[in-house]
């Protein structure tokens, strides 16, 4: 179980209304209002339909409650914890029509967190007994970074910055422009703050020894190595920067990665590659 403050309402809000307004059209929920007498009072439930890693119940209650804030929605397994098939997740109670308006955005959110959050909690699970950390990197979908790196704290990862404003991550392509690993690292003791993190990254152990000779990094993201590799570089390293294994990190390798002794392993798949978990609203 992994247990965080929630984010503050005001925060998630505008994601759930523009969802809505997508869903709802110009004109509404036409079927609901066709069929459904006004009135109609309801118990539904959110119910999983198979194992994981609960995120994105307090996306789902907003949207009941931006729908129709009268709807009652309780919540019985908050995000971050586990859940079996056939558990519920939440009863919403109230009128019938809110409930069928707001269910679509509530499981999408739902479930497609539920996934991200899922998957982290099984990459973590192969981390067991080492010391290496799983992450998440920028590869999230547009619009829906906060939640998705949210979903993977709640499956027991953790996050890589958030934007590009929260850290200088130096790339082959940076490093191609301005003229070699040399330059950029050289730049970087110039102009950045002092209060700033530093990552670059590196094709192989050539690469490494010179960010190790020339000093001015933080972290190293070791990209695309076979894990002999990873091993050697461990060891060059010898403790002194932070090593992050990122590249081709399956799940069936990750045990092997972490086993090499590297600080964290990065994968995209996390938030670009997931699942959705299949969960149903029933009357």
């Amino acid at each position: 179980m992994t247990t965080l403050p929630p984010l503050p309402d005001m925060i998630l809000e505008p994601l759930v209304r523009a969802a809505l307004l997508e869903d709802l059209g110009t004109n509404g929920d036409i079927t609901t209002r066709t069929v459904i007498a006004a009135g109609t009072q309801y118990r539904a439930r959110i119910v999983a339909r198979q194992s994981g890693v609960v995120s994105g119940m307090q996306l789902a209650r907003l949207a009941f409650g931006l729908v129709d804030p009268s709807l009652h929605v309780r919540i019985l397994i908050d995000d971050g914890n586990s859940f079996a098939a056939g558990d519920e997740l939440a009863v919403i109670e109230g009128e019938a029509a809110s409930i069928l308006s707001g269910e679509r955005v509530a499981l999408n959110f739902l479930g497609r967190l539920c996934g991200t959050a899922t998957m982290t909690a099984d990459f973590v699970a192969r981390t067991e007994g080492f010391a290496t950390r799983i992450t998440c990197t920028r590869k999230t979908t547009p619009g829906l970074r906060l939640v998705e790196k949210q979903a993977v704290l709640h499956g027991g990862g953790f996050s890589h910055r958030f934007s590009l404003s929260d850290a200088i991550l130096i790339k082959d392509n940076h490093i191609a422009a301005a003229g070699g690993i040399a330059s950029v690292l050289q730049a970087v003791r110039e102009r950045a703050s002092h209060m700033m993190r530093v990552e670059i990254e590196v094709d192989d152990l050539d690469q490494l020894q010179q960010v190790l000779d020339q000093g001015g990094a933080d972290v190293v993201l070791l990209d695309n190595m076979s894990t002999p590799m990873l091993t050697q570089a461990v060891t060059m390293n010898g403790g002194r920067l932070i090593l992050e294994a990122s590249g081709n990190m399956r799940l069936d390798r990750i045990a092997e990665v972490a086993a090499t002794g590297v600080d964290y392993i990065s994968s995209g798949a996390l938030t670009h590659s997931v699942g959705t978990i299949d969960l149903g609203l029933d009357f």
